[in-house]
Order: C-alpha cells, then structure tokens, then sequence
C-alpha cells in the first residue's frame, strides 16, 4: 500500500521511513510532484495537520498523513508552539530560533518544556487524530549534532542527553514523533 507523508522536511520523512513496517511504500510530496508550500492558518497543531492532510487527499486524491510539532515552553506559556518553525523569522532559522528561545529563558529556573506533535491520517473519506508528547527542559546551551530543530536544546525527562546528541535510533525509541506514528500505526493495521 502507498501512502503520502505530507511533508517536505527530508528529516522528518527519514525519521518515520526507518519506522514504517514493510509492505507499506512511504512517498513524500516531492514524490507526487507537490511542490507548493501547504499554508498552515490553523491556531492549533491539529488544525494545521488537518489543513496539510486535507490539501493532498482533495488535490491528489492519495491516502495520506500530516503532522504538525511544536516546542512548548512552560515559562513561555506554551511558545513557540504552533511557531516553532518560524519562532525567529519566516526564514525558517533553526539557529536563529534556538538563539530566540535561549535569550528568552535567560536567567530563568523554570525551563520545563514538552515537545508535543499531532498526526492525522486521511484514509478514504475518514480522518483520524493521534498525538504524542515528550516531557522535558531547556538546557542553557545546545548541545549534540545530530537531529534538527530545537534538539540540540531539548532534554528529554528520565535521560542525559539532548535529543541532539542521541542517534536516530535512541531518539525513535522516545520521541513525540514516534509516540504519535505508533498510535497511528496501531490504528492503522486495525482498519
């Protein structure tokens, strides 16, 4: 079976193609020659995933899944949230956001923070909603090189290291990311 993951980040399509079971083929946009960028107007992350979601199932006609992710920080009251791409910019800055999120915090006790996403899959005329949330802090300073994003900044509860500093692998086995594919997954093989 073929299904489109909604998405043009390269990172998140490798992320969830090494989790995805065999006899499924996982394509991206670029895959069915979307190249448009899906405006996300939603105030939530389940509505921006819908609206990704919604975009390919009308115009292309295929089974598909969006997700949305966002960085939500305690002291911030839930900032960047729904932003976290575009925290620092439309440029879509991965540094410049985790400068902004830094100074933010500065001096700051509390930096309790959770990484929550939200997934919906659009199968035949019905929808469905899955959501996963990693609890943890904002470290002082980025550390680690792999991931993308606020991983670099991000610890996870109950574990010593950034998600940065973790492989795709060890970051798979907790992320909110994955918490969500598998909710939908098990979902998913019980149609």
């Amino acid at each position: 079976m073929e299904l489109v993951f909604a998405t043009h980040n390269d990172n998140k399509l490798k992320e969830i193609q090494s989790l995805f079971p065999k006899g499924y083929r996982l394509i991206s946009l670029t895959d069915i020659k979307c190249t448009e960028d899906i405006e996300e107007t939603g105030i939530t992350l389940k509505e921006n995933a819908l609206i990704k979601a919604d975009y390919v199932k009308k115009k292309y006609n295929y089974d598909c899944f969006a997700d949305d992710t966002g960085l939500e920080i305690d002291f911030l009251k839930g900032a960047p949230g729904i932003y976290s791409a575009r925290y620092a910019g439309n440029e879509r800055d991965n540094e410049k956001n985790i400068l902004k999120v830094l100074n933010e915090l500065e001096g700051q006790v509390n930096r309790d923070a959770q990484f929550r996403t939200v997934i919906v899959l659009c199968i035949g005329t019905k929808s469905y909603f899955f959501e996963g949330i990693v609890k943890g802090t904002i470290l002082h300073q980025p550390q680690g090189e792999k991931g993308f994003g606020y991983d670099s900044i991000f610890m996870p509860e109950n574990c010593d290291r950034s998600f940065a500093e973790m492989s795709r692998e060890e970051k798979n086995k907790i992320s909110h990311r994955y918490i969500a594919f598998r909710k939908m997954l098990l979902h998913f093989q019980n149609l």
